[in-house]
């Protein structure tokens, strides 16, 4: 018995011994296993750079696909952006880095389409523009005149209107891109106002629509009538004017908003059986209230895309709400102000004039047509939210538009920024969303910042 006993434990013992051998085994094991994985990914690092010379031919094959432009000189890149050509560095949560197939050839598309997107949109080379539009933009004194006009309306808009800097920006950017700007925002933020200030302050003529259901399109443009003894007549409209207000537009049915229509784009008016040209410049500045439902009428989008810009006007910031109870239109008139007219209509057309020369690069170019045609083809994440895409009138809208950006920031040529910069206020209105977004609760702006993400510059 004894001996069975010291034989059972000497088994015990043995079985011991060896699962803790199996378990020093499995340590050295995993030990073994996590050095040879933190050893694959230091090679697969240092390999890293041989991988993306490959990638970056086989980006070079595929074009401008994927947005992505090879570079064939010096110009190509902005300062302090990384030079395509040497080494860059991948985003880690994108590619694997001990991934050992991430050059196969049928995963080459992908990849390069991946990596286009990880890699910072290349910038245009600011010296290179400036030497550009130096020789073909406009001189320094043109763009000086320029900037001190419109200096000048802005510190004679400040006497009634605080803050509001980006708006107004908005306004003066339609005036040199010689466009109608529709201001849109809940009823007390002064849209109004600010129209009227800058209307009188622009030195132009300026009249005014207070838009209502009883409106009629002979009201806007004007009539034949006939006064006994006389014969016919005719009676111009308001329309007839350098700088027209059009209040609340969306609370008149479409018959009389779509008498602005011929106004807005052929710059004509046709009354009877007569064409009649409108003064140089015209401007319409209307107003939308968004938050009414009843007794307010859609502006249809043949209408609206008469506009070159949708502008928003927020609130106030506290600052400037609280210097705006002291001084507003309740407590003094409009006219105890004092607004001037400190630029003439001359001023506002050689201004004009200017904006045409700015040099937009062919590279920004293609940069507005690829935004552009994004909506149209809705081949990224938020396509389904769009119903109809930008029409040709959107991109020519941004190309303009960029362009008196650059002029108002001081530059003879356009960056990438300034595209960035107004293609909210000309898509916001051009881009027409599907039932899904308002489902998802999906604004235009949502959708212009995703476009924004996906197409880069060449």
């Amino acid at each position: 018995m004894v001996k069975k006993k010291a034989k059972k434990i000497e088994v015990i013992k043995k079985k011991k011994v060896a699962k803790e051998k199996k378990a020093i085994r499995d340590y050295k094991k995993k030990k073994f296993i996590k050095r040879n994985y933190l050893k694959k990914i230091e090679e697969s690092l240092s390999k890293i750079s041989e991988e993306e010379i490959l990638l970056k031919e086989r980006l070079k094959e595929l074009g401008e696909k994927y947005d992505y432009r090879s570079i064939e000189n010096d110009h190509s890149l902005d300062k302090g952006t990384p030079d395509l050509r040497q080494p860059i560095i991948l985003n880690p949560k994108i590619i694997s880095p001990i991934k050992k197939d991430i050059i196969k050839e049928e995963a080459n598309d992908n990849i390069a389409k991946t990596i286009a997107r990880s890699i910072s949109p290349i910038r245009i080379d600011k010296s290179f523009l400036k030497k550009e539009s130096a020789l073909k933009g406009p001189s320094e004194s043109e763009i000086k005149i320029v900037i001190d006009t419109l200096n000048k309306l802005k510190k004679e808009i400040s006497k009634v209107v605080v803050g509001q800097k980006k708006v107004i920006n908005s306004l003066l950017r339609g005036i040199l891109c010689n466009g109608h700007v529709l201001l849109e925002g809940i009823p007390g933020i002064a849209k109004t106002l600010l129209i009227r200030s800058l209307g009188d302050a622009s030195g132009c003529d300026v009249k005014r629509v207070q838009f209502t259901v009883d409106l009629l399109p002979t009201d806007i443009i004007g009539l034949t009538t006939y006064i006994p003894g006389k014969g016919f007549e005719i009676n111009k409209g308001p329309v007839f004017t350098n700088f027209l207000i059009a209040d609340e537009i969306n609370r008149s049915p479409p018959k009389s908003q779509s008498a602005l229509i011929e106004a807005m784009q052929e710059r004509i008016v046709t009354i009877g059986k007569v064409d009649y040209p409108l003064p140089n410049p015209f401007f319409v500045m209307a107003t939308r209230n968004p938050i009414e439902n009843s007794g307010v009428y859609p502006l249809s989008e043949a209408q609206i895309d008469r506009f070159l810009f949708n502008v928003i006007m927020d609130y106030p910031t506290y600052e400037e709400e609280f210097e705006v109870m002291e001084s507003n239109i309740s407590i003094k008139k409009f006219e105890d102000f004092g607004i001037k007219a400190v630029v003439t209509p001359n001023d506002l057309i050689n201004a004009q004039n200017i904006v045409h020369k700015i040099y937009l690069d062919d590279k920004i170019r293609r940069y507005i047509l690829a935004i552009i045609k994004k909506t149209r083809e809705k081949d990224f994440e938020y396509a389904k939210y769009i119903s109809y895409g930008a029409s040709p009138r959107g991109s020519i809208s941004t190309y303009i538009a960029a362009k008196a950006n650059a002029l108002i920031d001081g530059r003879g040529y356009v960056l990438p920024e300034d595209v960035r910069e107004v293609i909210y206020e000309v898509l916001r209105h051009r881009l027409i969303l599907s039932y899904k977004a308002t489902v998802q609760n999906l604004t235009v702006d949502d959708i212009i910042k995703k476009l924004l993400e996906e197409v880069g510059v060449d």
